[in-house]
C-alpha cells in the first residue's frame, strides 16, 4: 500500500486551456468517502490548514489517514471518524452501477449558477471514484469530518463535527449548507443527540452559516486543549 501512495501537495498548476468552466447548472453527489479517496482526503486537509496558517502543525501522511479512518476492523458506522465528500460535475449524476454496501446513500442535488464556476486543478481533483458508470467529468469539491462524542450530560451519543471545508472555486454556492444538512440529517435519522464543534468567532461567515443553521452557542464555555509538550509532561518516565 505505502508503495502507491505520494504525499505531493496539489497547487494551482493546471494550464488554463485545461480548465473546466461550468454554467448555468451544477450537480452535485455527497457519499462516504472510501479508501480510493485517500489523495484527495489528504489534500483537502492540508488545503484547511492553509486557509488557518496552520500549516506547520500539518502531521497527518496518506498512510496514518488510512489507518485513522479506514481501519481493517473499523468501529460501527458514523461511530469512527467519517468522512462525508462532495462531488461536483458540469453533468447530471445517476444511478450507480456498481452497488457497494456503504451503510449511506449518496445525496444528488442541483444548483442553478448565478456565475461560472472553474475547476483549475482538473487532475488534481478528478474524482476516482467508481459507480461503474464510466462518469470522468466528476470533481472533488469539499467535505466534512465528524465521529461520534460522549458526554455526561446525555444518555447517548452525539457527533464531534471536526471541519467542514470547500476548495475556493465552490465557496458561496450554498453547498456548505447541504454537506452541513447531510450530517445533521444523518445523526437525527440514526439516534445521535446533537452535533458539536468548535465555532471561530473571528470567521463572521462562518459564525453566521452555523447560527443559520441552527447551532446553539455556548458563550460561557470556552476550548481547551492539552497537547505538545504539556502534554507529554504526563507520559510514564523510563
Amino acid at each position: 500500500m505505502a508503495s502507491a501512495i505520494s504525499e505531493t501537495i496539489a497547487t494551482n498548476s493546471s494550464p488554463e486551456n485545461n480548465n473546466v468552466t461550468i454554467t448555468e447548472k451544477i450537480y452535485t453527489r455527497v457519499r462516504l468517502a472510501t479508501k480510493d479517496d485517500l489523495y484527495h482526503i489528504y489534500q483537502l486537509f492540508y488545503q484547511i490548514h492553509v486557509y488557518h496558517n496552520y500549516t506547520h502543525l500539518y502531521k497527518a501522511t496518506e498512510s496514518s489517514l488510512a489507518d485513522l479512518l479506514f481501519k481493517e476492523n473499523p468501529l460501527p458506522l458514523y461511530y469512527g471518524p467519517s468522512v462525508l465528500l462532495l462531488e461536483v460535475s458540469s453533468t447530471p449524476f445517476t444511478e450507480p452501477k456498481n452497488t457497494t454496501d456503504e451503510g449511506f446513500k449518496p445525496v444528488l442535488t442541483t444548483f442553478d449558477l448565478k456565475f461560472p464556476v472553474v475547476e483549475v486543478q482538473v487532475d488534481e481533483f478528478r474524482s476516482k471514484y467508481d459507480d461503474g458508470n464510466d462518469k470522468r467529468d466528476v470533481f472533488i469539491a469539499g467535505y466534512a469530518f465528524f465521529y461520534a462524542n460522549y458526554s455526561c450530560f446525555y444518555d447517548k451519543p452525539g457527533f464531534y463535527f471536526e471541519s467542514l471545508y470547500f476548495r475556493e472555486s465552490y465557496r458561496k454556492l450554498g453547498m456548505g449548507k447541504l454537506l452541513f444538512g447531510t450530517v445533521s440529517n444523518i445523526a437525527a435519522n440514526n439516534g445521535f443527540v446533537s452535533v458539536d464543534g468548535i465555532v471561530a468567532v473571528w470567521n463572521k461567515k462562518s459564525y453566521d452559516f452555523y447560527i443559520d443553521n441552527g447551532v446553539e452557542i455556548f458563550d460561557e464555555f470556552r476550548y481547551g486543549k492539552l497537547h505538545g509538550e504539556n502534554l507529554q509532561k504526563y507520559a510514564d518516565k523510563e
